[in-house]
């Protein structure tokens, strides 16, 4: 006998959850070092480079998008702790939070980077602009302190019925211990 388990189905931890966050065609591709938010060609349109949503900690099914500009009022955007950005950066999808741990700053207005060393790149990396401090966009970890950006797990899935069109869908990340 065995036993089937769908990962996208409602757990008993109902916050984490896994939330489909929209197709990766409706994602520009960030490659340089610009601001997250700003505006970039994605197929014929113009679309900021990463999307925002506010998923409640109680219950993921209760997601909602925000608008880039309403990330702080509590009416459109929800606790801004609960918020989550997802981005693709050179190819690879993103999700973290949108607040900066430091200095509850919205990372959509940050720059991402490369973490070098020695010309070899082991990660990438998002500068937060209000006081500079910039997090491992893989791991979290600050470049200062002990502050820790929330990662999110991101999956790309085909689309049901969807002809081959892949989604990507996040969650939050369990934590051990």
């Amino acid at each position: 006998m065995s036993i089937f388990v769908n990962p996208f189905s409602r757990s008993s931890r109902a916050g984490d959850a896994w939330f489909c966050v929209g197709s990766v065609s409706s994602y520009p591709n960030i490659d340089e070092c610009t601001r997250v938010a700003e505006h970039r060609p994605c197929g014929e349109k113009s679309v900021p480079g990463c999307r925002v949503f506010h998923i409640p900690r109680h219950d993921s099914s209760e997601a909602t998008e925000v608008a880039i500009d309403d990330w702080k009022d509590p009416d459109m955007g929800g606790d801004t702790k609960d918020q989550v950005m997802v981005f693709q950066y050179k190819g690879r999808f993103v999700a973290v939070n949108h607040e900066c741990p430091h200095s509850s700053y919205p990372l959509s207005n940050g720059l991402p980077f490369d973490i070098e060393d020695f010309g070899v790149v082991l990660s990438s990396g998002i500068q937060c602009p209000k006081h500079d401090w910039s997090f491992d966009l893989h791991t979290g970890r600050s470049d200062r302190g002990n502050y820790r950006l929330q990662v999110w797990e991101v999956q790309q899935n085909l689309k049901q019925g969807g002809h081959g069109e892949m989604e990507v869908w996040v969650r939050r990340k369990k934590r051990n211990g």
